[in-house]
């Protein structure tokens, strides 16, 4: 079983390595939609994001390592 800390670190590794394309996708993606924003409000966004994302994903591991620890998985 993966401990607490692996979980947040394999989990903030992962979000990281999407970073850069989220951030290229979202200075590409708003303006097709009317929303012309700077890289630096792109940067905020991403950032906002890849917060959530980090918290979801970890929440997501740590209730499927209690499941299998209870046997339920």
């Amino acid at each position: 079983m993966q401990s607490r800390k692996h979980s947040i670190i394999e989990t903030i590794l992962n979000t990281l390595s999407g970073f850069i394309i989220s951030w290229v996708m979202t200075l590409m993606v708003l303006p097709w939609f009317g929303f012309n924003i700077t890289a630096g409000q792109g940067f905020t966004i991403t950032v906002i994001y890849t917060v959530v994302s980090v918290i979801r994903s970890y929440f997501w591991r740590r209730l499927f390592n209690r499941l299998h620890k209870k046997g339920i998985l």
